[in-house]
């Protein structure tokens, strides 16, 4: 297959793919008569040349646009309530949500409360926000990583500052109207934010198809999705410039992205309350965490791994064979073996276990865990994961 042709897809919502499609945000807005769009993205991606060029690009065609980049890796709810705000000052009409995870989540969650005087947790996922919302304005979504693959949901992830709890926020009817896969803005992308963000993307796809309930649609999407992951991962952190391999992880990232609609597991529910606890990286507390889970889940997915193993590694295997795999594919994208390894104690261990078990991808993985059984596992990967 070739990674360098342009290609448009319209499921789950309008995308456009190929190398240097993002020259194409500007005619495609005003398409759609968005005059004043807000570009948004993370601190850390704020001063990178291809944000420039965007933002340059569109204030070129004679588009009014700022740039808010007021977002943490681990996008907090008074930032997005900063967003709002510069939002509304420049009068703007639409949002365009550029980075990996963060920056996307960013410009998601502010799109939400952008037009509604809601506060951001009535937007949470298991809440039902009232049905006389004002319209919520167009959104585009443009990830920076093959790993989050959040760009065709308005999902985001946000912590709670008061409670310390990562939070999934969104609305049904808040979808992007277009998203830009662009490989070229993954060229830069750092060797361990590679391998970070690439894990990142296999997680989805291993949690959702792992997830026991009748889901086809998603199953397919996670297969096709880790098949690519499996082509493609350790070529592009060996050989980052290549850029059709590039495409095929940003294309993987998308398809198991849409797969976690069916829902994700422990590895998440764990790494979101982690991540809000002492700020780490979501695709490597993934990463490290994900082996721990494959064996508490071992009994259950018994049935599913030989489609995993074939999808990742191109041969059928069983359990002990896909968990090796993983562990050896880890080793070799250089994920350290604890979350001791970057900074989480020992100390908060309950707490995280009961916020764990509140996380909405807690109630999806396939085998139900207690707070004592979350208690030893978060203990035994803050010492050792694999």
């Amino acid at each position: 297959m070739n990674y360098l042709d342009n290609a448009d897809w319209s499921f789950p919502v309008p995308i456009y793919y190929g190398p240097d499609r993002v020259r194409d945000l500007s005619n495609y807005c005003k398409s759609k008569k968005l005059n004043r769009p807000l570009l948004v993205t993370d601190r850390s991606s704020a001063d990178l040349p291809f944000v420039k060029d965007v933002l340059r690009n569109l204030n070129n065609s004679n588009l009014k646009c700022d740039l808010f980049s007021e977002i943490s890796p681990n996008p907090v709810d008074k930032e997005i309530y900063e967003g709002k705000l510069v939002y509304n000052n420049g009068n703007h009409d639409s949002i365009i949500a550029i980075g990996g995870g963060s920056g996307m989540d960013g410009g998601k969650a502010i799109s939400l409360i952008a037009n509604n005087t809601l506060n951001i947790w009535d937007f949470e996922y298991e809440q039902n926000p009232k049905s006389d919302l004002k319209e919520f304005p167009p959104l585009i979504c443009i990830p920076t990583t093959a790993g989050t693959g959040a760009e065709t949901e308005s999902t985001a992830m946000v912590t709670n500052s008061e409670k310390a709890m990562k939070l999934c926020i969104w609305h049904p009817k808040q979808k992007p109207i277009a998203a830009i896969l662009d490989p070229n803005l993954t060229l830069s992308l750092p060797k361990n934010l590679t391998a970070w963000t690439g894990v990142d993307a296999l997680v989805h796809g291993v949690e959702a198809y792992s997830v026991n309930s009748l889901y086809s649609v998603a199953d397919g999407l996670a297969l096709e999705g880790l098949n690519l992951i499996g082509s493609n991962l350790l070529e592009v952190y060996k050989n980052p410039g290549n850029l059709s391999a590039r495409g095929a992880m940003l294309i993987g990232s998308c398809l198991t992205g849409v797969s976690f609609l069916k829902g994700l597991g422990l590895v998440h529910a764990i790494s979101h309350m982690v991540g809000a606890v002492y700020n780490t990286q979501h695709g490597l507390t993934n990463a490290i965490i994900l082996p721990k889970i494959l064996k508490y889940n071992e009994d259950t997915i018994q049935q599913k791994v030989n489609s995993m193993h074939f999808s990742l590694f191109k041969r059928l295997g069983n359990f002990d064979e896909f968990y090796n795999k993983i562990c050896c594919l880890l080793d070799e994208l250089n994920i350290p073996n604890s979350l001791g390894s970057i900074q989480v104690k020992d100390d908060r261990i309950n707490e995280l276990a009961i916020k764990s078990s509140k996380d909405s991808a807690a109630l999806t993985n396939p085998k139900k865990a207690s707070i004592s059984e979350l208690e030893i596992i978060i203990k035994e990967t803050i010492k050792k994961a694999r």
